[in-house]
């Protein structure tokens, strides 16, 4: 069994002919170009994909190439996962599988006899060797019952040695091409075209965690699910208009920066430094459009429904519109720039650094949890009990420490017993929207105002959205002090 270690990423079409032209190329050691055609095998209830198991032929040349390849780990638009490749003499064997229980599943009778073609994948490989790196380019297409897309991307695969080589060659070529995350394999793309599936935006996923794990492995597994996240909404923000995508990037990065804070006394000194500017300065750059949808989509939206005739309210409605492609174009601008995809790989090679390899002395991850989740639940009771009704400052803050406390209960979820820990987090996340709905109201006038600017009929416009919404501010705020009360009991929950 080999294991295979490469970093993935997509490479646009415009920029082929950059890529070739490269200097680093001219210094490899070797190169060769093959022609790869590929035939993915699973069952037609895709029986293997659902344990996490891929069977695939490859031509190359005269000769064909049975390979199993099972899930293994990817995040970050690295991965690593266990691989056997044998020749193949006109049947499927899996004899020489040294992994029992995904041999025991390929030998299955009703498997094994309903192996079935579902996609085709074809594409031209060129390979440069640096060192133990190997750099391949990989462009063709993958098709499914009568379906076609294109491929273009670079894969990085580390022979034997250190992470960081691989991360050092890719950082050089990600510094002048726009490369792109790319964290769907070339398998799971044949299978979503083979199932005709519609893209829709990525949410937060439960974090597979051991008890006896150490805080810095925990951490890490857990942001980098985070940046997974991120990346793979990144096509969803750039292609499509719907905002959900803009908005899973920034729930992404809000629990990226919410694990560094929940692990800080843990981690290496100085070492958030390192990411939190690059997630500040991501969650700033999308912040504008996601304000503007919620302006649009929550706010505005309701009253122009409730008084359809309001010509005022329609001038005002175009006047966010145009303001939100506006903040949409900026952000998509910087997702599509050349420093966009170079900070994914530096943000995912500070993810893979060996110091979050050293296990200092200490908890496993199971007791530090113990331990964060108290200390978070006595700083939102505490912060309950200063907040006051009149004080929108300190209903932010409260806001905020309630975020902190079900982010940290949803990284953990899987190291409790029990359902008391999710019912607590789906609770927070409640109290988390009736406290968020209160925070857009209070932002909702500056930034209406800002889009009205000195127009009459546009301020007008905004005096008839607040009057609208009064009823509902009035019974939101209604709901608050049986929720302080509630969250002052928080300790003994």
């Amino acid at each position: 069994m080999a294991n295979e270690v490469e970093l993935k990423l997509a490479l646009p079409e415009s920029a082929q002919r950059p890529f070739l032209r490269h200097p680093m190329l001219g210094t490899a050691t070797a190169r060769q170009t093959v022609q790869l055609v590929n035939i993915y095998y699973d069952t037609p209830d895709l029986t293997l994909r659902k344990s996490g198991i891929a069977v695939r032929l490859r031509r190359q040349g005269r000769t064909w190439l049975q390979t199993v390849k099972c899930a293994g780990s990817s995040a970050g638009g690295l991965s690593s996962r266990p691989e056997w490749e044998t020749a193949y003499g006109g049947q499927f064997d899996f004899s020489a599988i040294d992994d029992e229980a995904v041999r025991t599943k390929l030998e299955k009778r009703s498997v094994a006899a309903r192996l079935t073609p579902l996609f085709e994948t074809s594409f031209r490989r060129t390979t440069w060797h640096f060192g133990n790196v190997q750099l391949m380019f990989d462009r063709g297409w993958i098709a499914a019952d009568g379906r076609r897309e294109a491929i273009s991307e670079l894969e990085f695969e580390l022979a034997d040695g250190e992470i960081d080589a691989l991360f050092a060659l890719a950082d050089v070529f990600a510094a002048r091409l726009p490369l792109m995350p790319a964290p769907l394999s070339k398998a799971e793309r044949g299978v979503r075209l083979h199932l005709n599936a519609a893209p829709a935006p990525a949410r937060a996923m439960d974090i597979p965690l051991a008890p006896e794990m150490s805080p810095r492995a925990a951490f890490r597994t857990i942001a980098l699910s985070c940046l997974d996240q991120m990346q793979r909404n990144h096509a969803g923000a750039v292609a499509s208009d719907d905002p959900e995508y803009i908005h899973q990037m920034r729930v992404a990065m809000r629990r990226l920066r919410a694990s560094l804070r929940l692990f800080s006394p843990v981690l290496p000194t100085d070492y958030a430094k390192h990411l939190l500017p690059a997630v500040q300065d991501i969650m700033a750059r999308l912040g504008k459009a996601r304000d503007l949808d919620v302006l649009l989509a929550e706010i505005c939206a309701p009253v122009i429904a409730a008084l359809p005739g309001e010509p005022r309210l329609a001038a005002l409605a175009g006047v966010i519109t145009d303001d939100r492609y506006a903040a949409r174009r900026h952000a998509v601008r910087h997702l599509e720039a050349r420093e966009f995809g170079q900070l994914m790989v530096q943000l995912a090679q500070l993810l893979h650094a060996p110091a979050l390899d050293e296990v200092p002395a200490g908890a496993s991850v199971a007791a530090f949890a113990r331990g964060r989740l108290l200390r978070l639940r006595r700083k939102v009771r505490d912060l309950a009990g200063q907040a006051k009704l009149d004080d929108p400052l300190s209903l932010h803050a409260l806001r905020i420490g309630t975020k902190r406390l079900r982010y940290a209960l949803e990284f953990f979820a899987t190291l409790a017993r029990g359902k008391a820990q999710r019912r607590l987090a789906n609770w927070l996340a409640e109290v988390q929207g009736t406290l968020g709905e209160l925070n857009d109201l209070a932002n909702a006038g500056q930034l209406l105002m800002n889009c009205a600017g000195h127009d009459e009929r546009l301020r007008e416009a905004v005096t008839l959205i607040g009057g609208w919404h009064g009823p509902r501010h009035a019974r939101l705020m209604a709901r608050l002090p049986k929720l302080l009360e509630e969250l002052r009991a928080l300790a003994r929950r």
